[in-house]
């Protein structure tokens, strides 16, 4: 089928900046809502960044009207811009609150419904202000030297938890006070890095008295603990909870520093009593110790002395009081150490102490939840078989499937008279909208947003398929496969394996920003993602066949997929390539030693190179004390093929151009892997190229940053798959 071009570009400066705003502002240069027409009806990298991003969602006391904030980007200022809106849940009327270049978000009602309670950058820090529920009447509420990142309003709207970074110096000393101009960083322990940041500041949960006018801050919850709550890095305001009675505040904390946290992934959901400041553990019995053990080894000669009953060791988070004050819910994982462990909802009974886990017939994770108004029903979101849907539980354990389709789902807010769920839904073919799901009418969706109609209506998007393709062990493996639009099968196209990373993170219905499936597919690449060995959605025995085994299984699933997919008429041989980030990125400098000629290209963005030299680089040590086995130094480490089959160690037998992209501030795995990689490849005389960002992290957030990602990303791939 010919291409269409049926939209006409306004102008070159609307497209380059797309950021004219389709409502009346009051600043220049603001950044809204894209009203860019496109020269072709195939999605860009440019009109990839012109849509509006849906962030948090709260519902008004009236289950009328919900408020949330969507963030826009400007490629031409290299910048984003976050803006308030409300909407209605019965109509499509919606309104922007927020009209200047301040950027306002994480929103709630207060007052009734009568007014709104939001962050905004306007006085040069981020404060708390308020305004009335059509946007007028804004007035600052806070004015603290110190930024608040999150807040969390009490129920009975007198108090609120202010999350605030305080000075911290367990891992990376003070240097001396007349060295002010010194850039030297004196080190004592782990964790003085973490995932993009050198560790001097950690963030802590203040209590904050609320006249509903202005804001007093009361004290620090932590004062003089050395502890992060939220935790680092992706924690926020949802690892905090308020009770009903607004006399108890719950709160998530892994409450070690240094090599011991490091080491563990066991942090634990505390109460805090306002009324008397004393806290106390639910996840631990009182009295517990810590136990001996010596991450280092083999998990079998670990743990010197053993777990008492009752005790949650593992990832403890996301705390929320049912509305009867009587029970307490959280996300808990099992194992220490164990990141990608499957997370449950535990349901805790305050009045007795009792914990019951009330989502184990559903063998996958709990993604996000929240109680049901008769504090009896938890709602949760959850992978299984390749999409996130929405599903109940009782405090009996008794599962049910609220959704369908091919689609992923987060749980956002439940109106007040319990009739309907507030939530988020994205595809691999449209970014997150929001809905309604009517628990009273056979859960009828219905969708309440259409933040990016405007621009999906100019775009053709690529057909995706669901396949169950045979593994080399005679299971079944799902893999989904995106064509590209206007697909032609009488033609043949250069086709590309998409290796995901975690590395137990689901191929799922994700809607990325830069490892976009259909704006790979708009470039003529048809796309084969499949969900190998070691992805949650699938029972544990497939989901853990990946630990201690990076080379093993789930690189056959790989090749398995591409190779089953290949047989159609309509896929080039000759122009397959292979393309991964994190563990994907990983995967592709395995592949690049062990593929046998079927690619003609690799990219490996982030990727981990050399295991050993990952081993000592890494920040959070319990992800390669589990994945890897042990330490490369001990005796059990030596023999590992963790360690034995590297990717660095398989160079001798790389024949293909590769392309290696890396955030210099990536931490977790840093760039030395990359630069090795890339070194050792032209060394070999083969041809490579490198792509380094010295302000990005393990992803690529700048507008500016993503486009040159995307443009080499494809250059890359067409100088060698389109020749």
């Amino acid at each position: 089928m010919k291409i269409q071009t049926i939209f006409l570009t306004v102008s070159i400066m609307a497209t380059l900046a797309i950021s004219s705003c389709s409502n009346s502002a009051t600043d220049k240069d603001f950044i809204g809502k894209s009203t860019t027409k496109f020269e072709s009806d195939l999605l860009t990298p440019e009109a990839l960044w012109s849509l509006g991003r849906i962030g948090s969602v709260q519902v008004a006391p009236d289950s009328k009207t919900a408020v949330y904030n969507v963030t826009y980007y400007s490629i031409e200022q290299n910048k984003s811009h976050s803006v308030l809106y409300t909407q209605s849940l019965d109509e499509k009327e919606n309104k922007i609150l927020t009209t200047t270049n301040d950027n306002e978000r994480n929103a709630v009602f207060y007052d009734g419904g009568k007014k709104v309670l939001f962050l905004s950058n306007k006085s040069g820090s981020q404060q708390l202000w308020s305004m009335n529920a059509d946007g007028s009447g804004r007035k600052q509420v806070s004015d603290l030297t110190d930024d608040i990142s999150e807040f969390l309003l009490s129920p009975d709207e007198k108090q609120i938890v202010l999350i605030m970074e305080v000075e911290d110096t367990t891992n990376i000393q003070k240097n001396d006070e007349d060295l002010p101009l010194s850039s030297g960083i004196v080190i004592n322990d782990f964790m003085y890095k973490h995932w993009d940041q050198f560790v001097k500041t950690i963030p802590h949960p203040f209590l904050a008295e609320f006249d509903g006018k202005r804001v007093t801050v009361k004290k620090d919850i932590l004062e003089g603990e050395p502890y992060e709550c939220p935790l680092l890095p992706f924690g926020g305001a949802e690892q905090l909870a308020w009770s009903p009675d607004s006399k108890t505040i719950a709160y998530t904390c892994r409450k070690k520093t240094g090599l011991d946290y490091a080491n563990s992934t066991d942090s634990d959901i505390y109460l805090y009593n306002i009324e008397d400041g004393s806290t106390r553990n639910i996840c631990k019995p009182e009295g517990y110790v810590e136990p001996e053990t010596d991450f280092t080894r083999s998990k079998e000669n670990q743990q010197v002395n053993k777990q008492p009953e009752d005790c949650n060791v593992g990832y403890d988070q996301n705390p929320q009081f049912s509305p009867d004050g009587k029970y307490i819910a959280w996300q808990s994982m099992e194992r220490d150490g164990y990141e990608s462990d499957r997370s449950r909802l535990c349901v805790y009974e305050i009045a007795t102490g009792k914990k019951t886990y009330v989502t184990e017939s559903f063998e996958s994770d709990v993604n996000t939840y929240l109680w049901g108004n008769d504090s009896q029903t938890l709602y949760f979101t959850g992978v299984w078989h390749g999409t996130i849907m929405v599903y109940s539980t009782n405090i009996a354990g008794q599962v049910q499937k609220l959704t369908d389709g091919v689609w992923d789902y987060s749980v956002e807010a439940l109106t007040a008279d319990g009739l309907n769920l507030i939530v988020k839904r994205h595809s691999m073919s449209q970014a997150d909208e929001v809905y309604t799901i009517a628990l009273n009418d056979n859960n009828k969706i219905t969708q309440i947003t259409d933040e990016n109609g405007f621009i999906y209506s100019q775009l053709e998007m690529g057909k995706v398929e669901e396949r169950w393709i045979p593994t080399v062990d005679g299971k079944q493996m799902l893999t989904w496969v995106i064509y590209p639009p206007h697909f032609d099968s009488t033609k043949t196209y250069p086709t590309l394996l998409y290796c995901e990373g975690g590395p137990q993170s689901p191929v799922s219905q994700f809607w990325s920003y830069r490892w976009n499936f259909q704006i790979m597919a708009s470039h003529g690449y048809i796309i084969v993602a499949p969900n190998r060995r070691g992805l949650p959605g699938f029972g544990m025995e497939w989901l853990e066949a990946i630990s201690g085994d990076y080379s093993g299984l789930c690189m056959k699933d790989l090749l398995t997929a591409i190779d089953a997919v290949s047989q159609e008429p309509y896929v080039d041989k000759d122009r397959l390539g292979c393309v991964g980030a994190s563990f994907g990125g990983y995967s592709v400098y395995w592949l690049a030693g062990h593929h046998d000629k079927r690619f003609k290209c690799f990219i490996s963005h982030d990727g981990i190179y050399n295991t050993q030299q990952q081993y000592v680089e890494t920040e959070e040590m319990w992800f390669p004390n589990w994945d890897l086995g042990a330490a490369p130094w001990t005796a059990e480490g030596k023999a590992l093929k963790a360690y034995t089959d590297s990717p660095h160690l398989s160079v001798d037998k790389w024949d293909t151009p590769i392309l290696c992209i890396h955030g210099m501030k990536d931490y977790r795995i840093l760039h030395s892997q990359a630069q090795s990689a890339f070194n050792a490849a032209r060394m070999r005389g083969i041809e490579a190229q490198m792509l380094l960002f010295p302000d990005e992290n393990h992803w690529v957030l700048k507008p500016q940053n993503g486009i040159l990602w995307q443009r080499t990303f494809f250059r890359w791939l067409d100088r060698w798959l389109k020749k």
